[in-house]
């Protein structure tokens, strides 16, 4: 990964990126953005909206806002011939839409539900923990996650790609119960529960419970500059890739 990261760094001209949504995130990208010679070219946010943009003016864009802004910013930008990555979460219902978008109009588009490096290591380290548990019916299984109270989608889009990745190598788990049960749950489901309190940069969870023992898998973000830094990594990468729809672990 650093060879990869070091090869961008020391091979491309200065990356001319736009922000889209210039909040928490949004900050991050732009302090990082300078150690890897790319220029914030412009940035867009309630103030400055992104209906004002000329594609002339930068290389790709990056996108942070909410579930209710980013259907509508992905068009704009896919129309306007411009490479996005997606970091926002909560659309997955709309992919196949998007998708058939990005397909007509020859767009390059990255998505995924973290953009953490960290995280997707993350994802690669539960899909084997899964695949050998399976052999051993007498642990149950179970997904926690943990954000900010600002945070605007519940369970997180990072939580439901580990819930999908346990439901597709577990063959005793078959569907979600998402929330908190008031009884008792089927032994086929998966319980994926959501806390939002303070301040919390994004913890998850998985647990494998049986009668002798109990194993936990934990990813704890300590800041948002892995998501930042992700993100910065598929901006350099889409402005080089054909025409389509990709997810970030693609990357790699």
């Amino acid at each position: 990964m650093m060879e990869h990261q070091e090869h961008l760094t020391q091979n491309q001209s200065q990356l001319r990126l736009a922000l889209v949504g210039y909040g928490t995130m949004g900050r991050e990208i732009e302090r990082l953005a300078a150690e890897r010679n790319t220029q914030i070219a412009a940035t867009f946010d309630l103030a400055r909206p992104l209906a004002s943009a000329s594609v002339a003016d930068f290389d790709v864009a990056i996108e942070f806002t909410h579930p209710q802004a980013v259907l509508q910013n992905i068009p704009t930008l896919i129309e306007m011939g411009c490479p996005v990555v997606v970091g926002t979460t909560g659309w997955d219902q709309h992919l196949d839409e998007v998708s058939q978008l990005v397909a007509k109009a020859n767009g390059r588009l990255v998505y995924g539900s973290n953009f953490s490096v960290g995280v997707n290591l993350f994802f690669r380290i539960v899909r084997a923990a899964a695949q050998l548990m399976n052999g051993f019916p007498m642990y149950d299984a179970a997904l926690f996650e943990a954000h900010h109270n600002r945070k605007a989608d519940a369970p997180s889009g990072t939580a439901l790609t580990l819930a999908n990745i346990l439901l597709e190598q577990l063959d005793r788990k078959t569907e979600l119960c998402i929330g908190n049960p008031t009884g008792r749950i089927d032994a086929a489901a998966l319980h994926v529960s959501s806390q939002r309190v303070g301040a919390v940069v994004g913890t998850h969870t998985v647990t494998f419970d049986a009668d002798a023992d109990t194993i936990e898998l934990t990813h704890r973000a300590r800041n948002r500059s892995g998501f930042a830094l992700g993100a910065l990594l598929a901006a350099e990468w889409i402005v080089g890739q054909p025409p389509g729809l990709y997810r970030f672990e693609e990357i790699f």
